[in-house]
């Protein structure tokens, strides 16, 4: 007597389709589709969950270095002055900092350029 895979395909292609739920098209209701999509989709997921923190950092340091030259200061030259200042404040608290604290984010500034003499 032949074993058929009714129960368990069954489960297995509602897991993918579940999965594939607001795909275009036939991306959504077309088994060999969806899986093929649901596969490159994870793998999207997974390689951007780690790019959000590099693009993140970058926009932080972005508007880190647009506050310090307003402050008449380089990116760099700020980052090296708030080491030898002894401040560790992260860039994400930093760039907060630059864009809701303008006062506070120029009192740190020229703590760095204190730093620097």
């Amino acid at each position: 007597m032949r074993v058929k895979t009714g129960t368990v395909r069954r489960r297995r292609h509602k897991k993918i389709l579940k999965m594939a739920k607001g795909f275009y098209s036939g991306r959504r209701k077309h088994f060999r589709k969806a899986k093929e999509q649901v596969e490159r989709s994870l793998v999207y997921a997974y390689r951007d969950r780690k790019q959000r923190k590099r693009d993140f950092r970058r926009l932080w340091i972005t508007r880190i270095n647009a506050a310090c030259r307003l402050n008449g200061m380089s990116y760099s030259r700020f980052i090296h002055g708030l080491k030898e200042a002894g401040i560790e404040l992260d860039r994400k608290i930093l760039a907060d900092m630059a864009m809701n604290e303008p006062s506070l984010f120029s009192e740190v500034v020229a703590r760095a350029k204190a730093a620097l003499q």
